[in-house]
């Protein structure tokens, strides 16, 4: 799984860096700046959670995988935006095991919900 996560993060970066508005959605994106791309990403929850309901009541999941990927998409970018290597949410990720997150909300100040 990672090997997919890691190639689509080196693709959004050679977009980035490759600056050509004209031809890529993520040189453009970029180009448009962070708020933009956050606009994308709060868009992009926004329809997952729509998609999330709607699965749960029509019993499919088509619509719900595609917004998720649309949303995971959105947050790569945002995260090469700001120079954030996503090895590093991965590693964030890794160092949750084996500790419950009630445990790990409660270590970080959050609330209990």
């Amino acid at each position: 799984m990672n090997d997919v996560l890691q190639q689509l993060t080196d693709i959004i970066q050679q977009r980035i860096e490759a600056g050509d508005s004209e031809s890529s959605y993520v040189a453009k994106l970029h180009a448009a700046g962070l708020d933009k791309i956050l606009q994308k990403v709060g868009e992009e929850a926004t329809e997952t959670i729509i998609a999330a309901k709607n699965a749960e009541q029509f019993s499919t999941n088509d619509k719900l995988v595609h917004e998720t990927a649309d949303l995971v998409f959105h947050t790569l970018v945002m995260l090469a935006a700001l120079g954030v290597d996503f090895n590093a949410v991965l590693k964030e990720l890794e160092q949750r095991f084996g500790t419950s997150g009630i445990n790990e909300k409660q270590s970080r100040g959050k609330a209990k919900n």
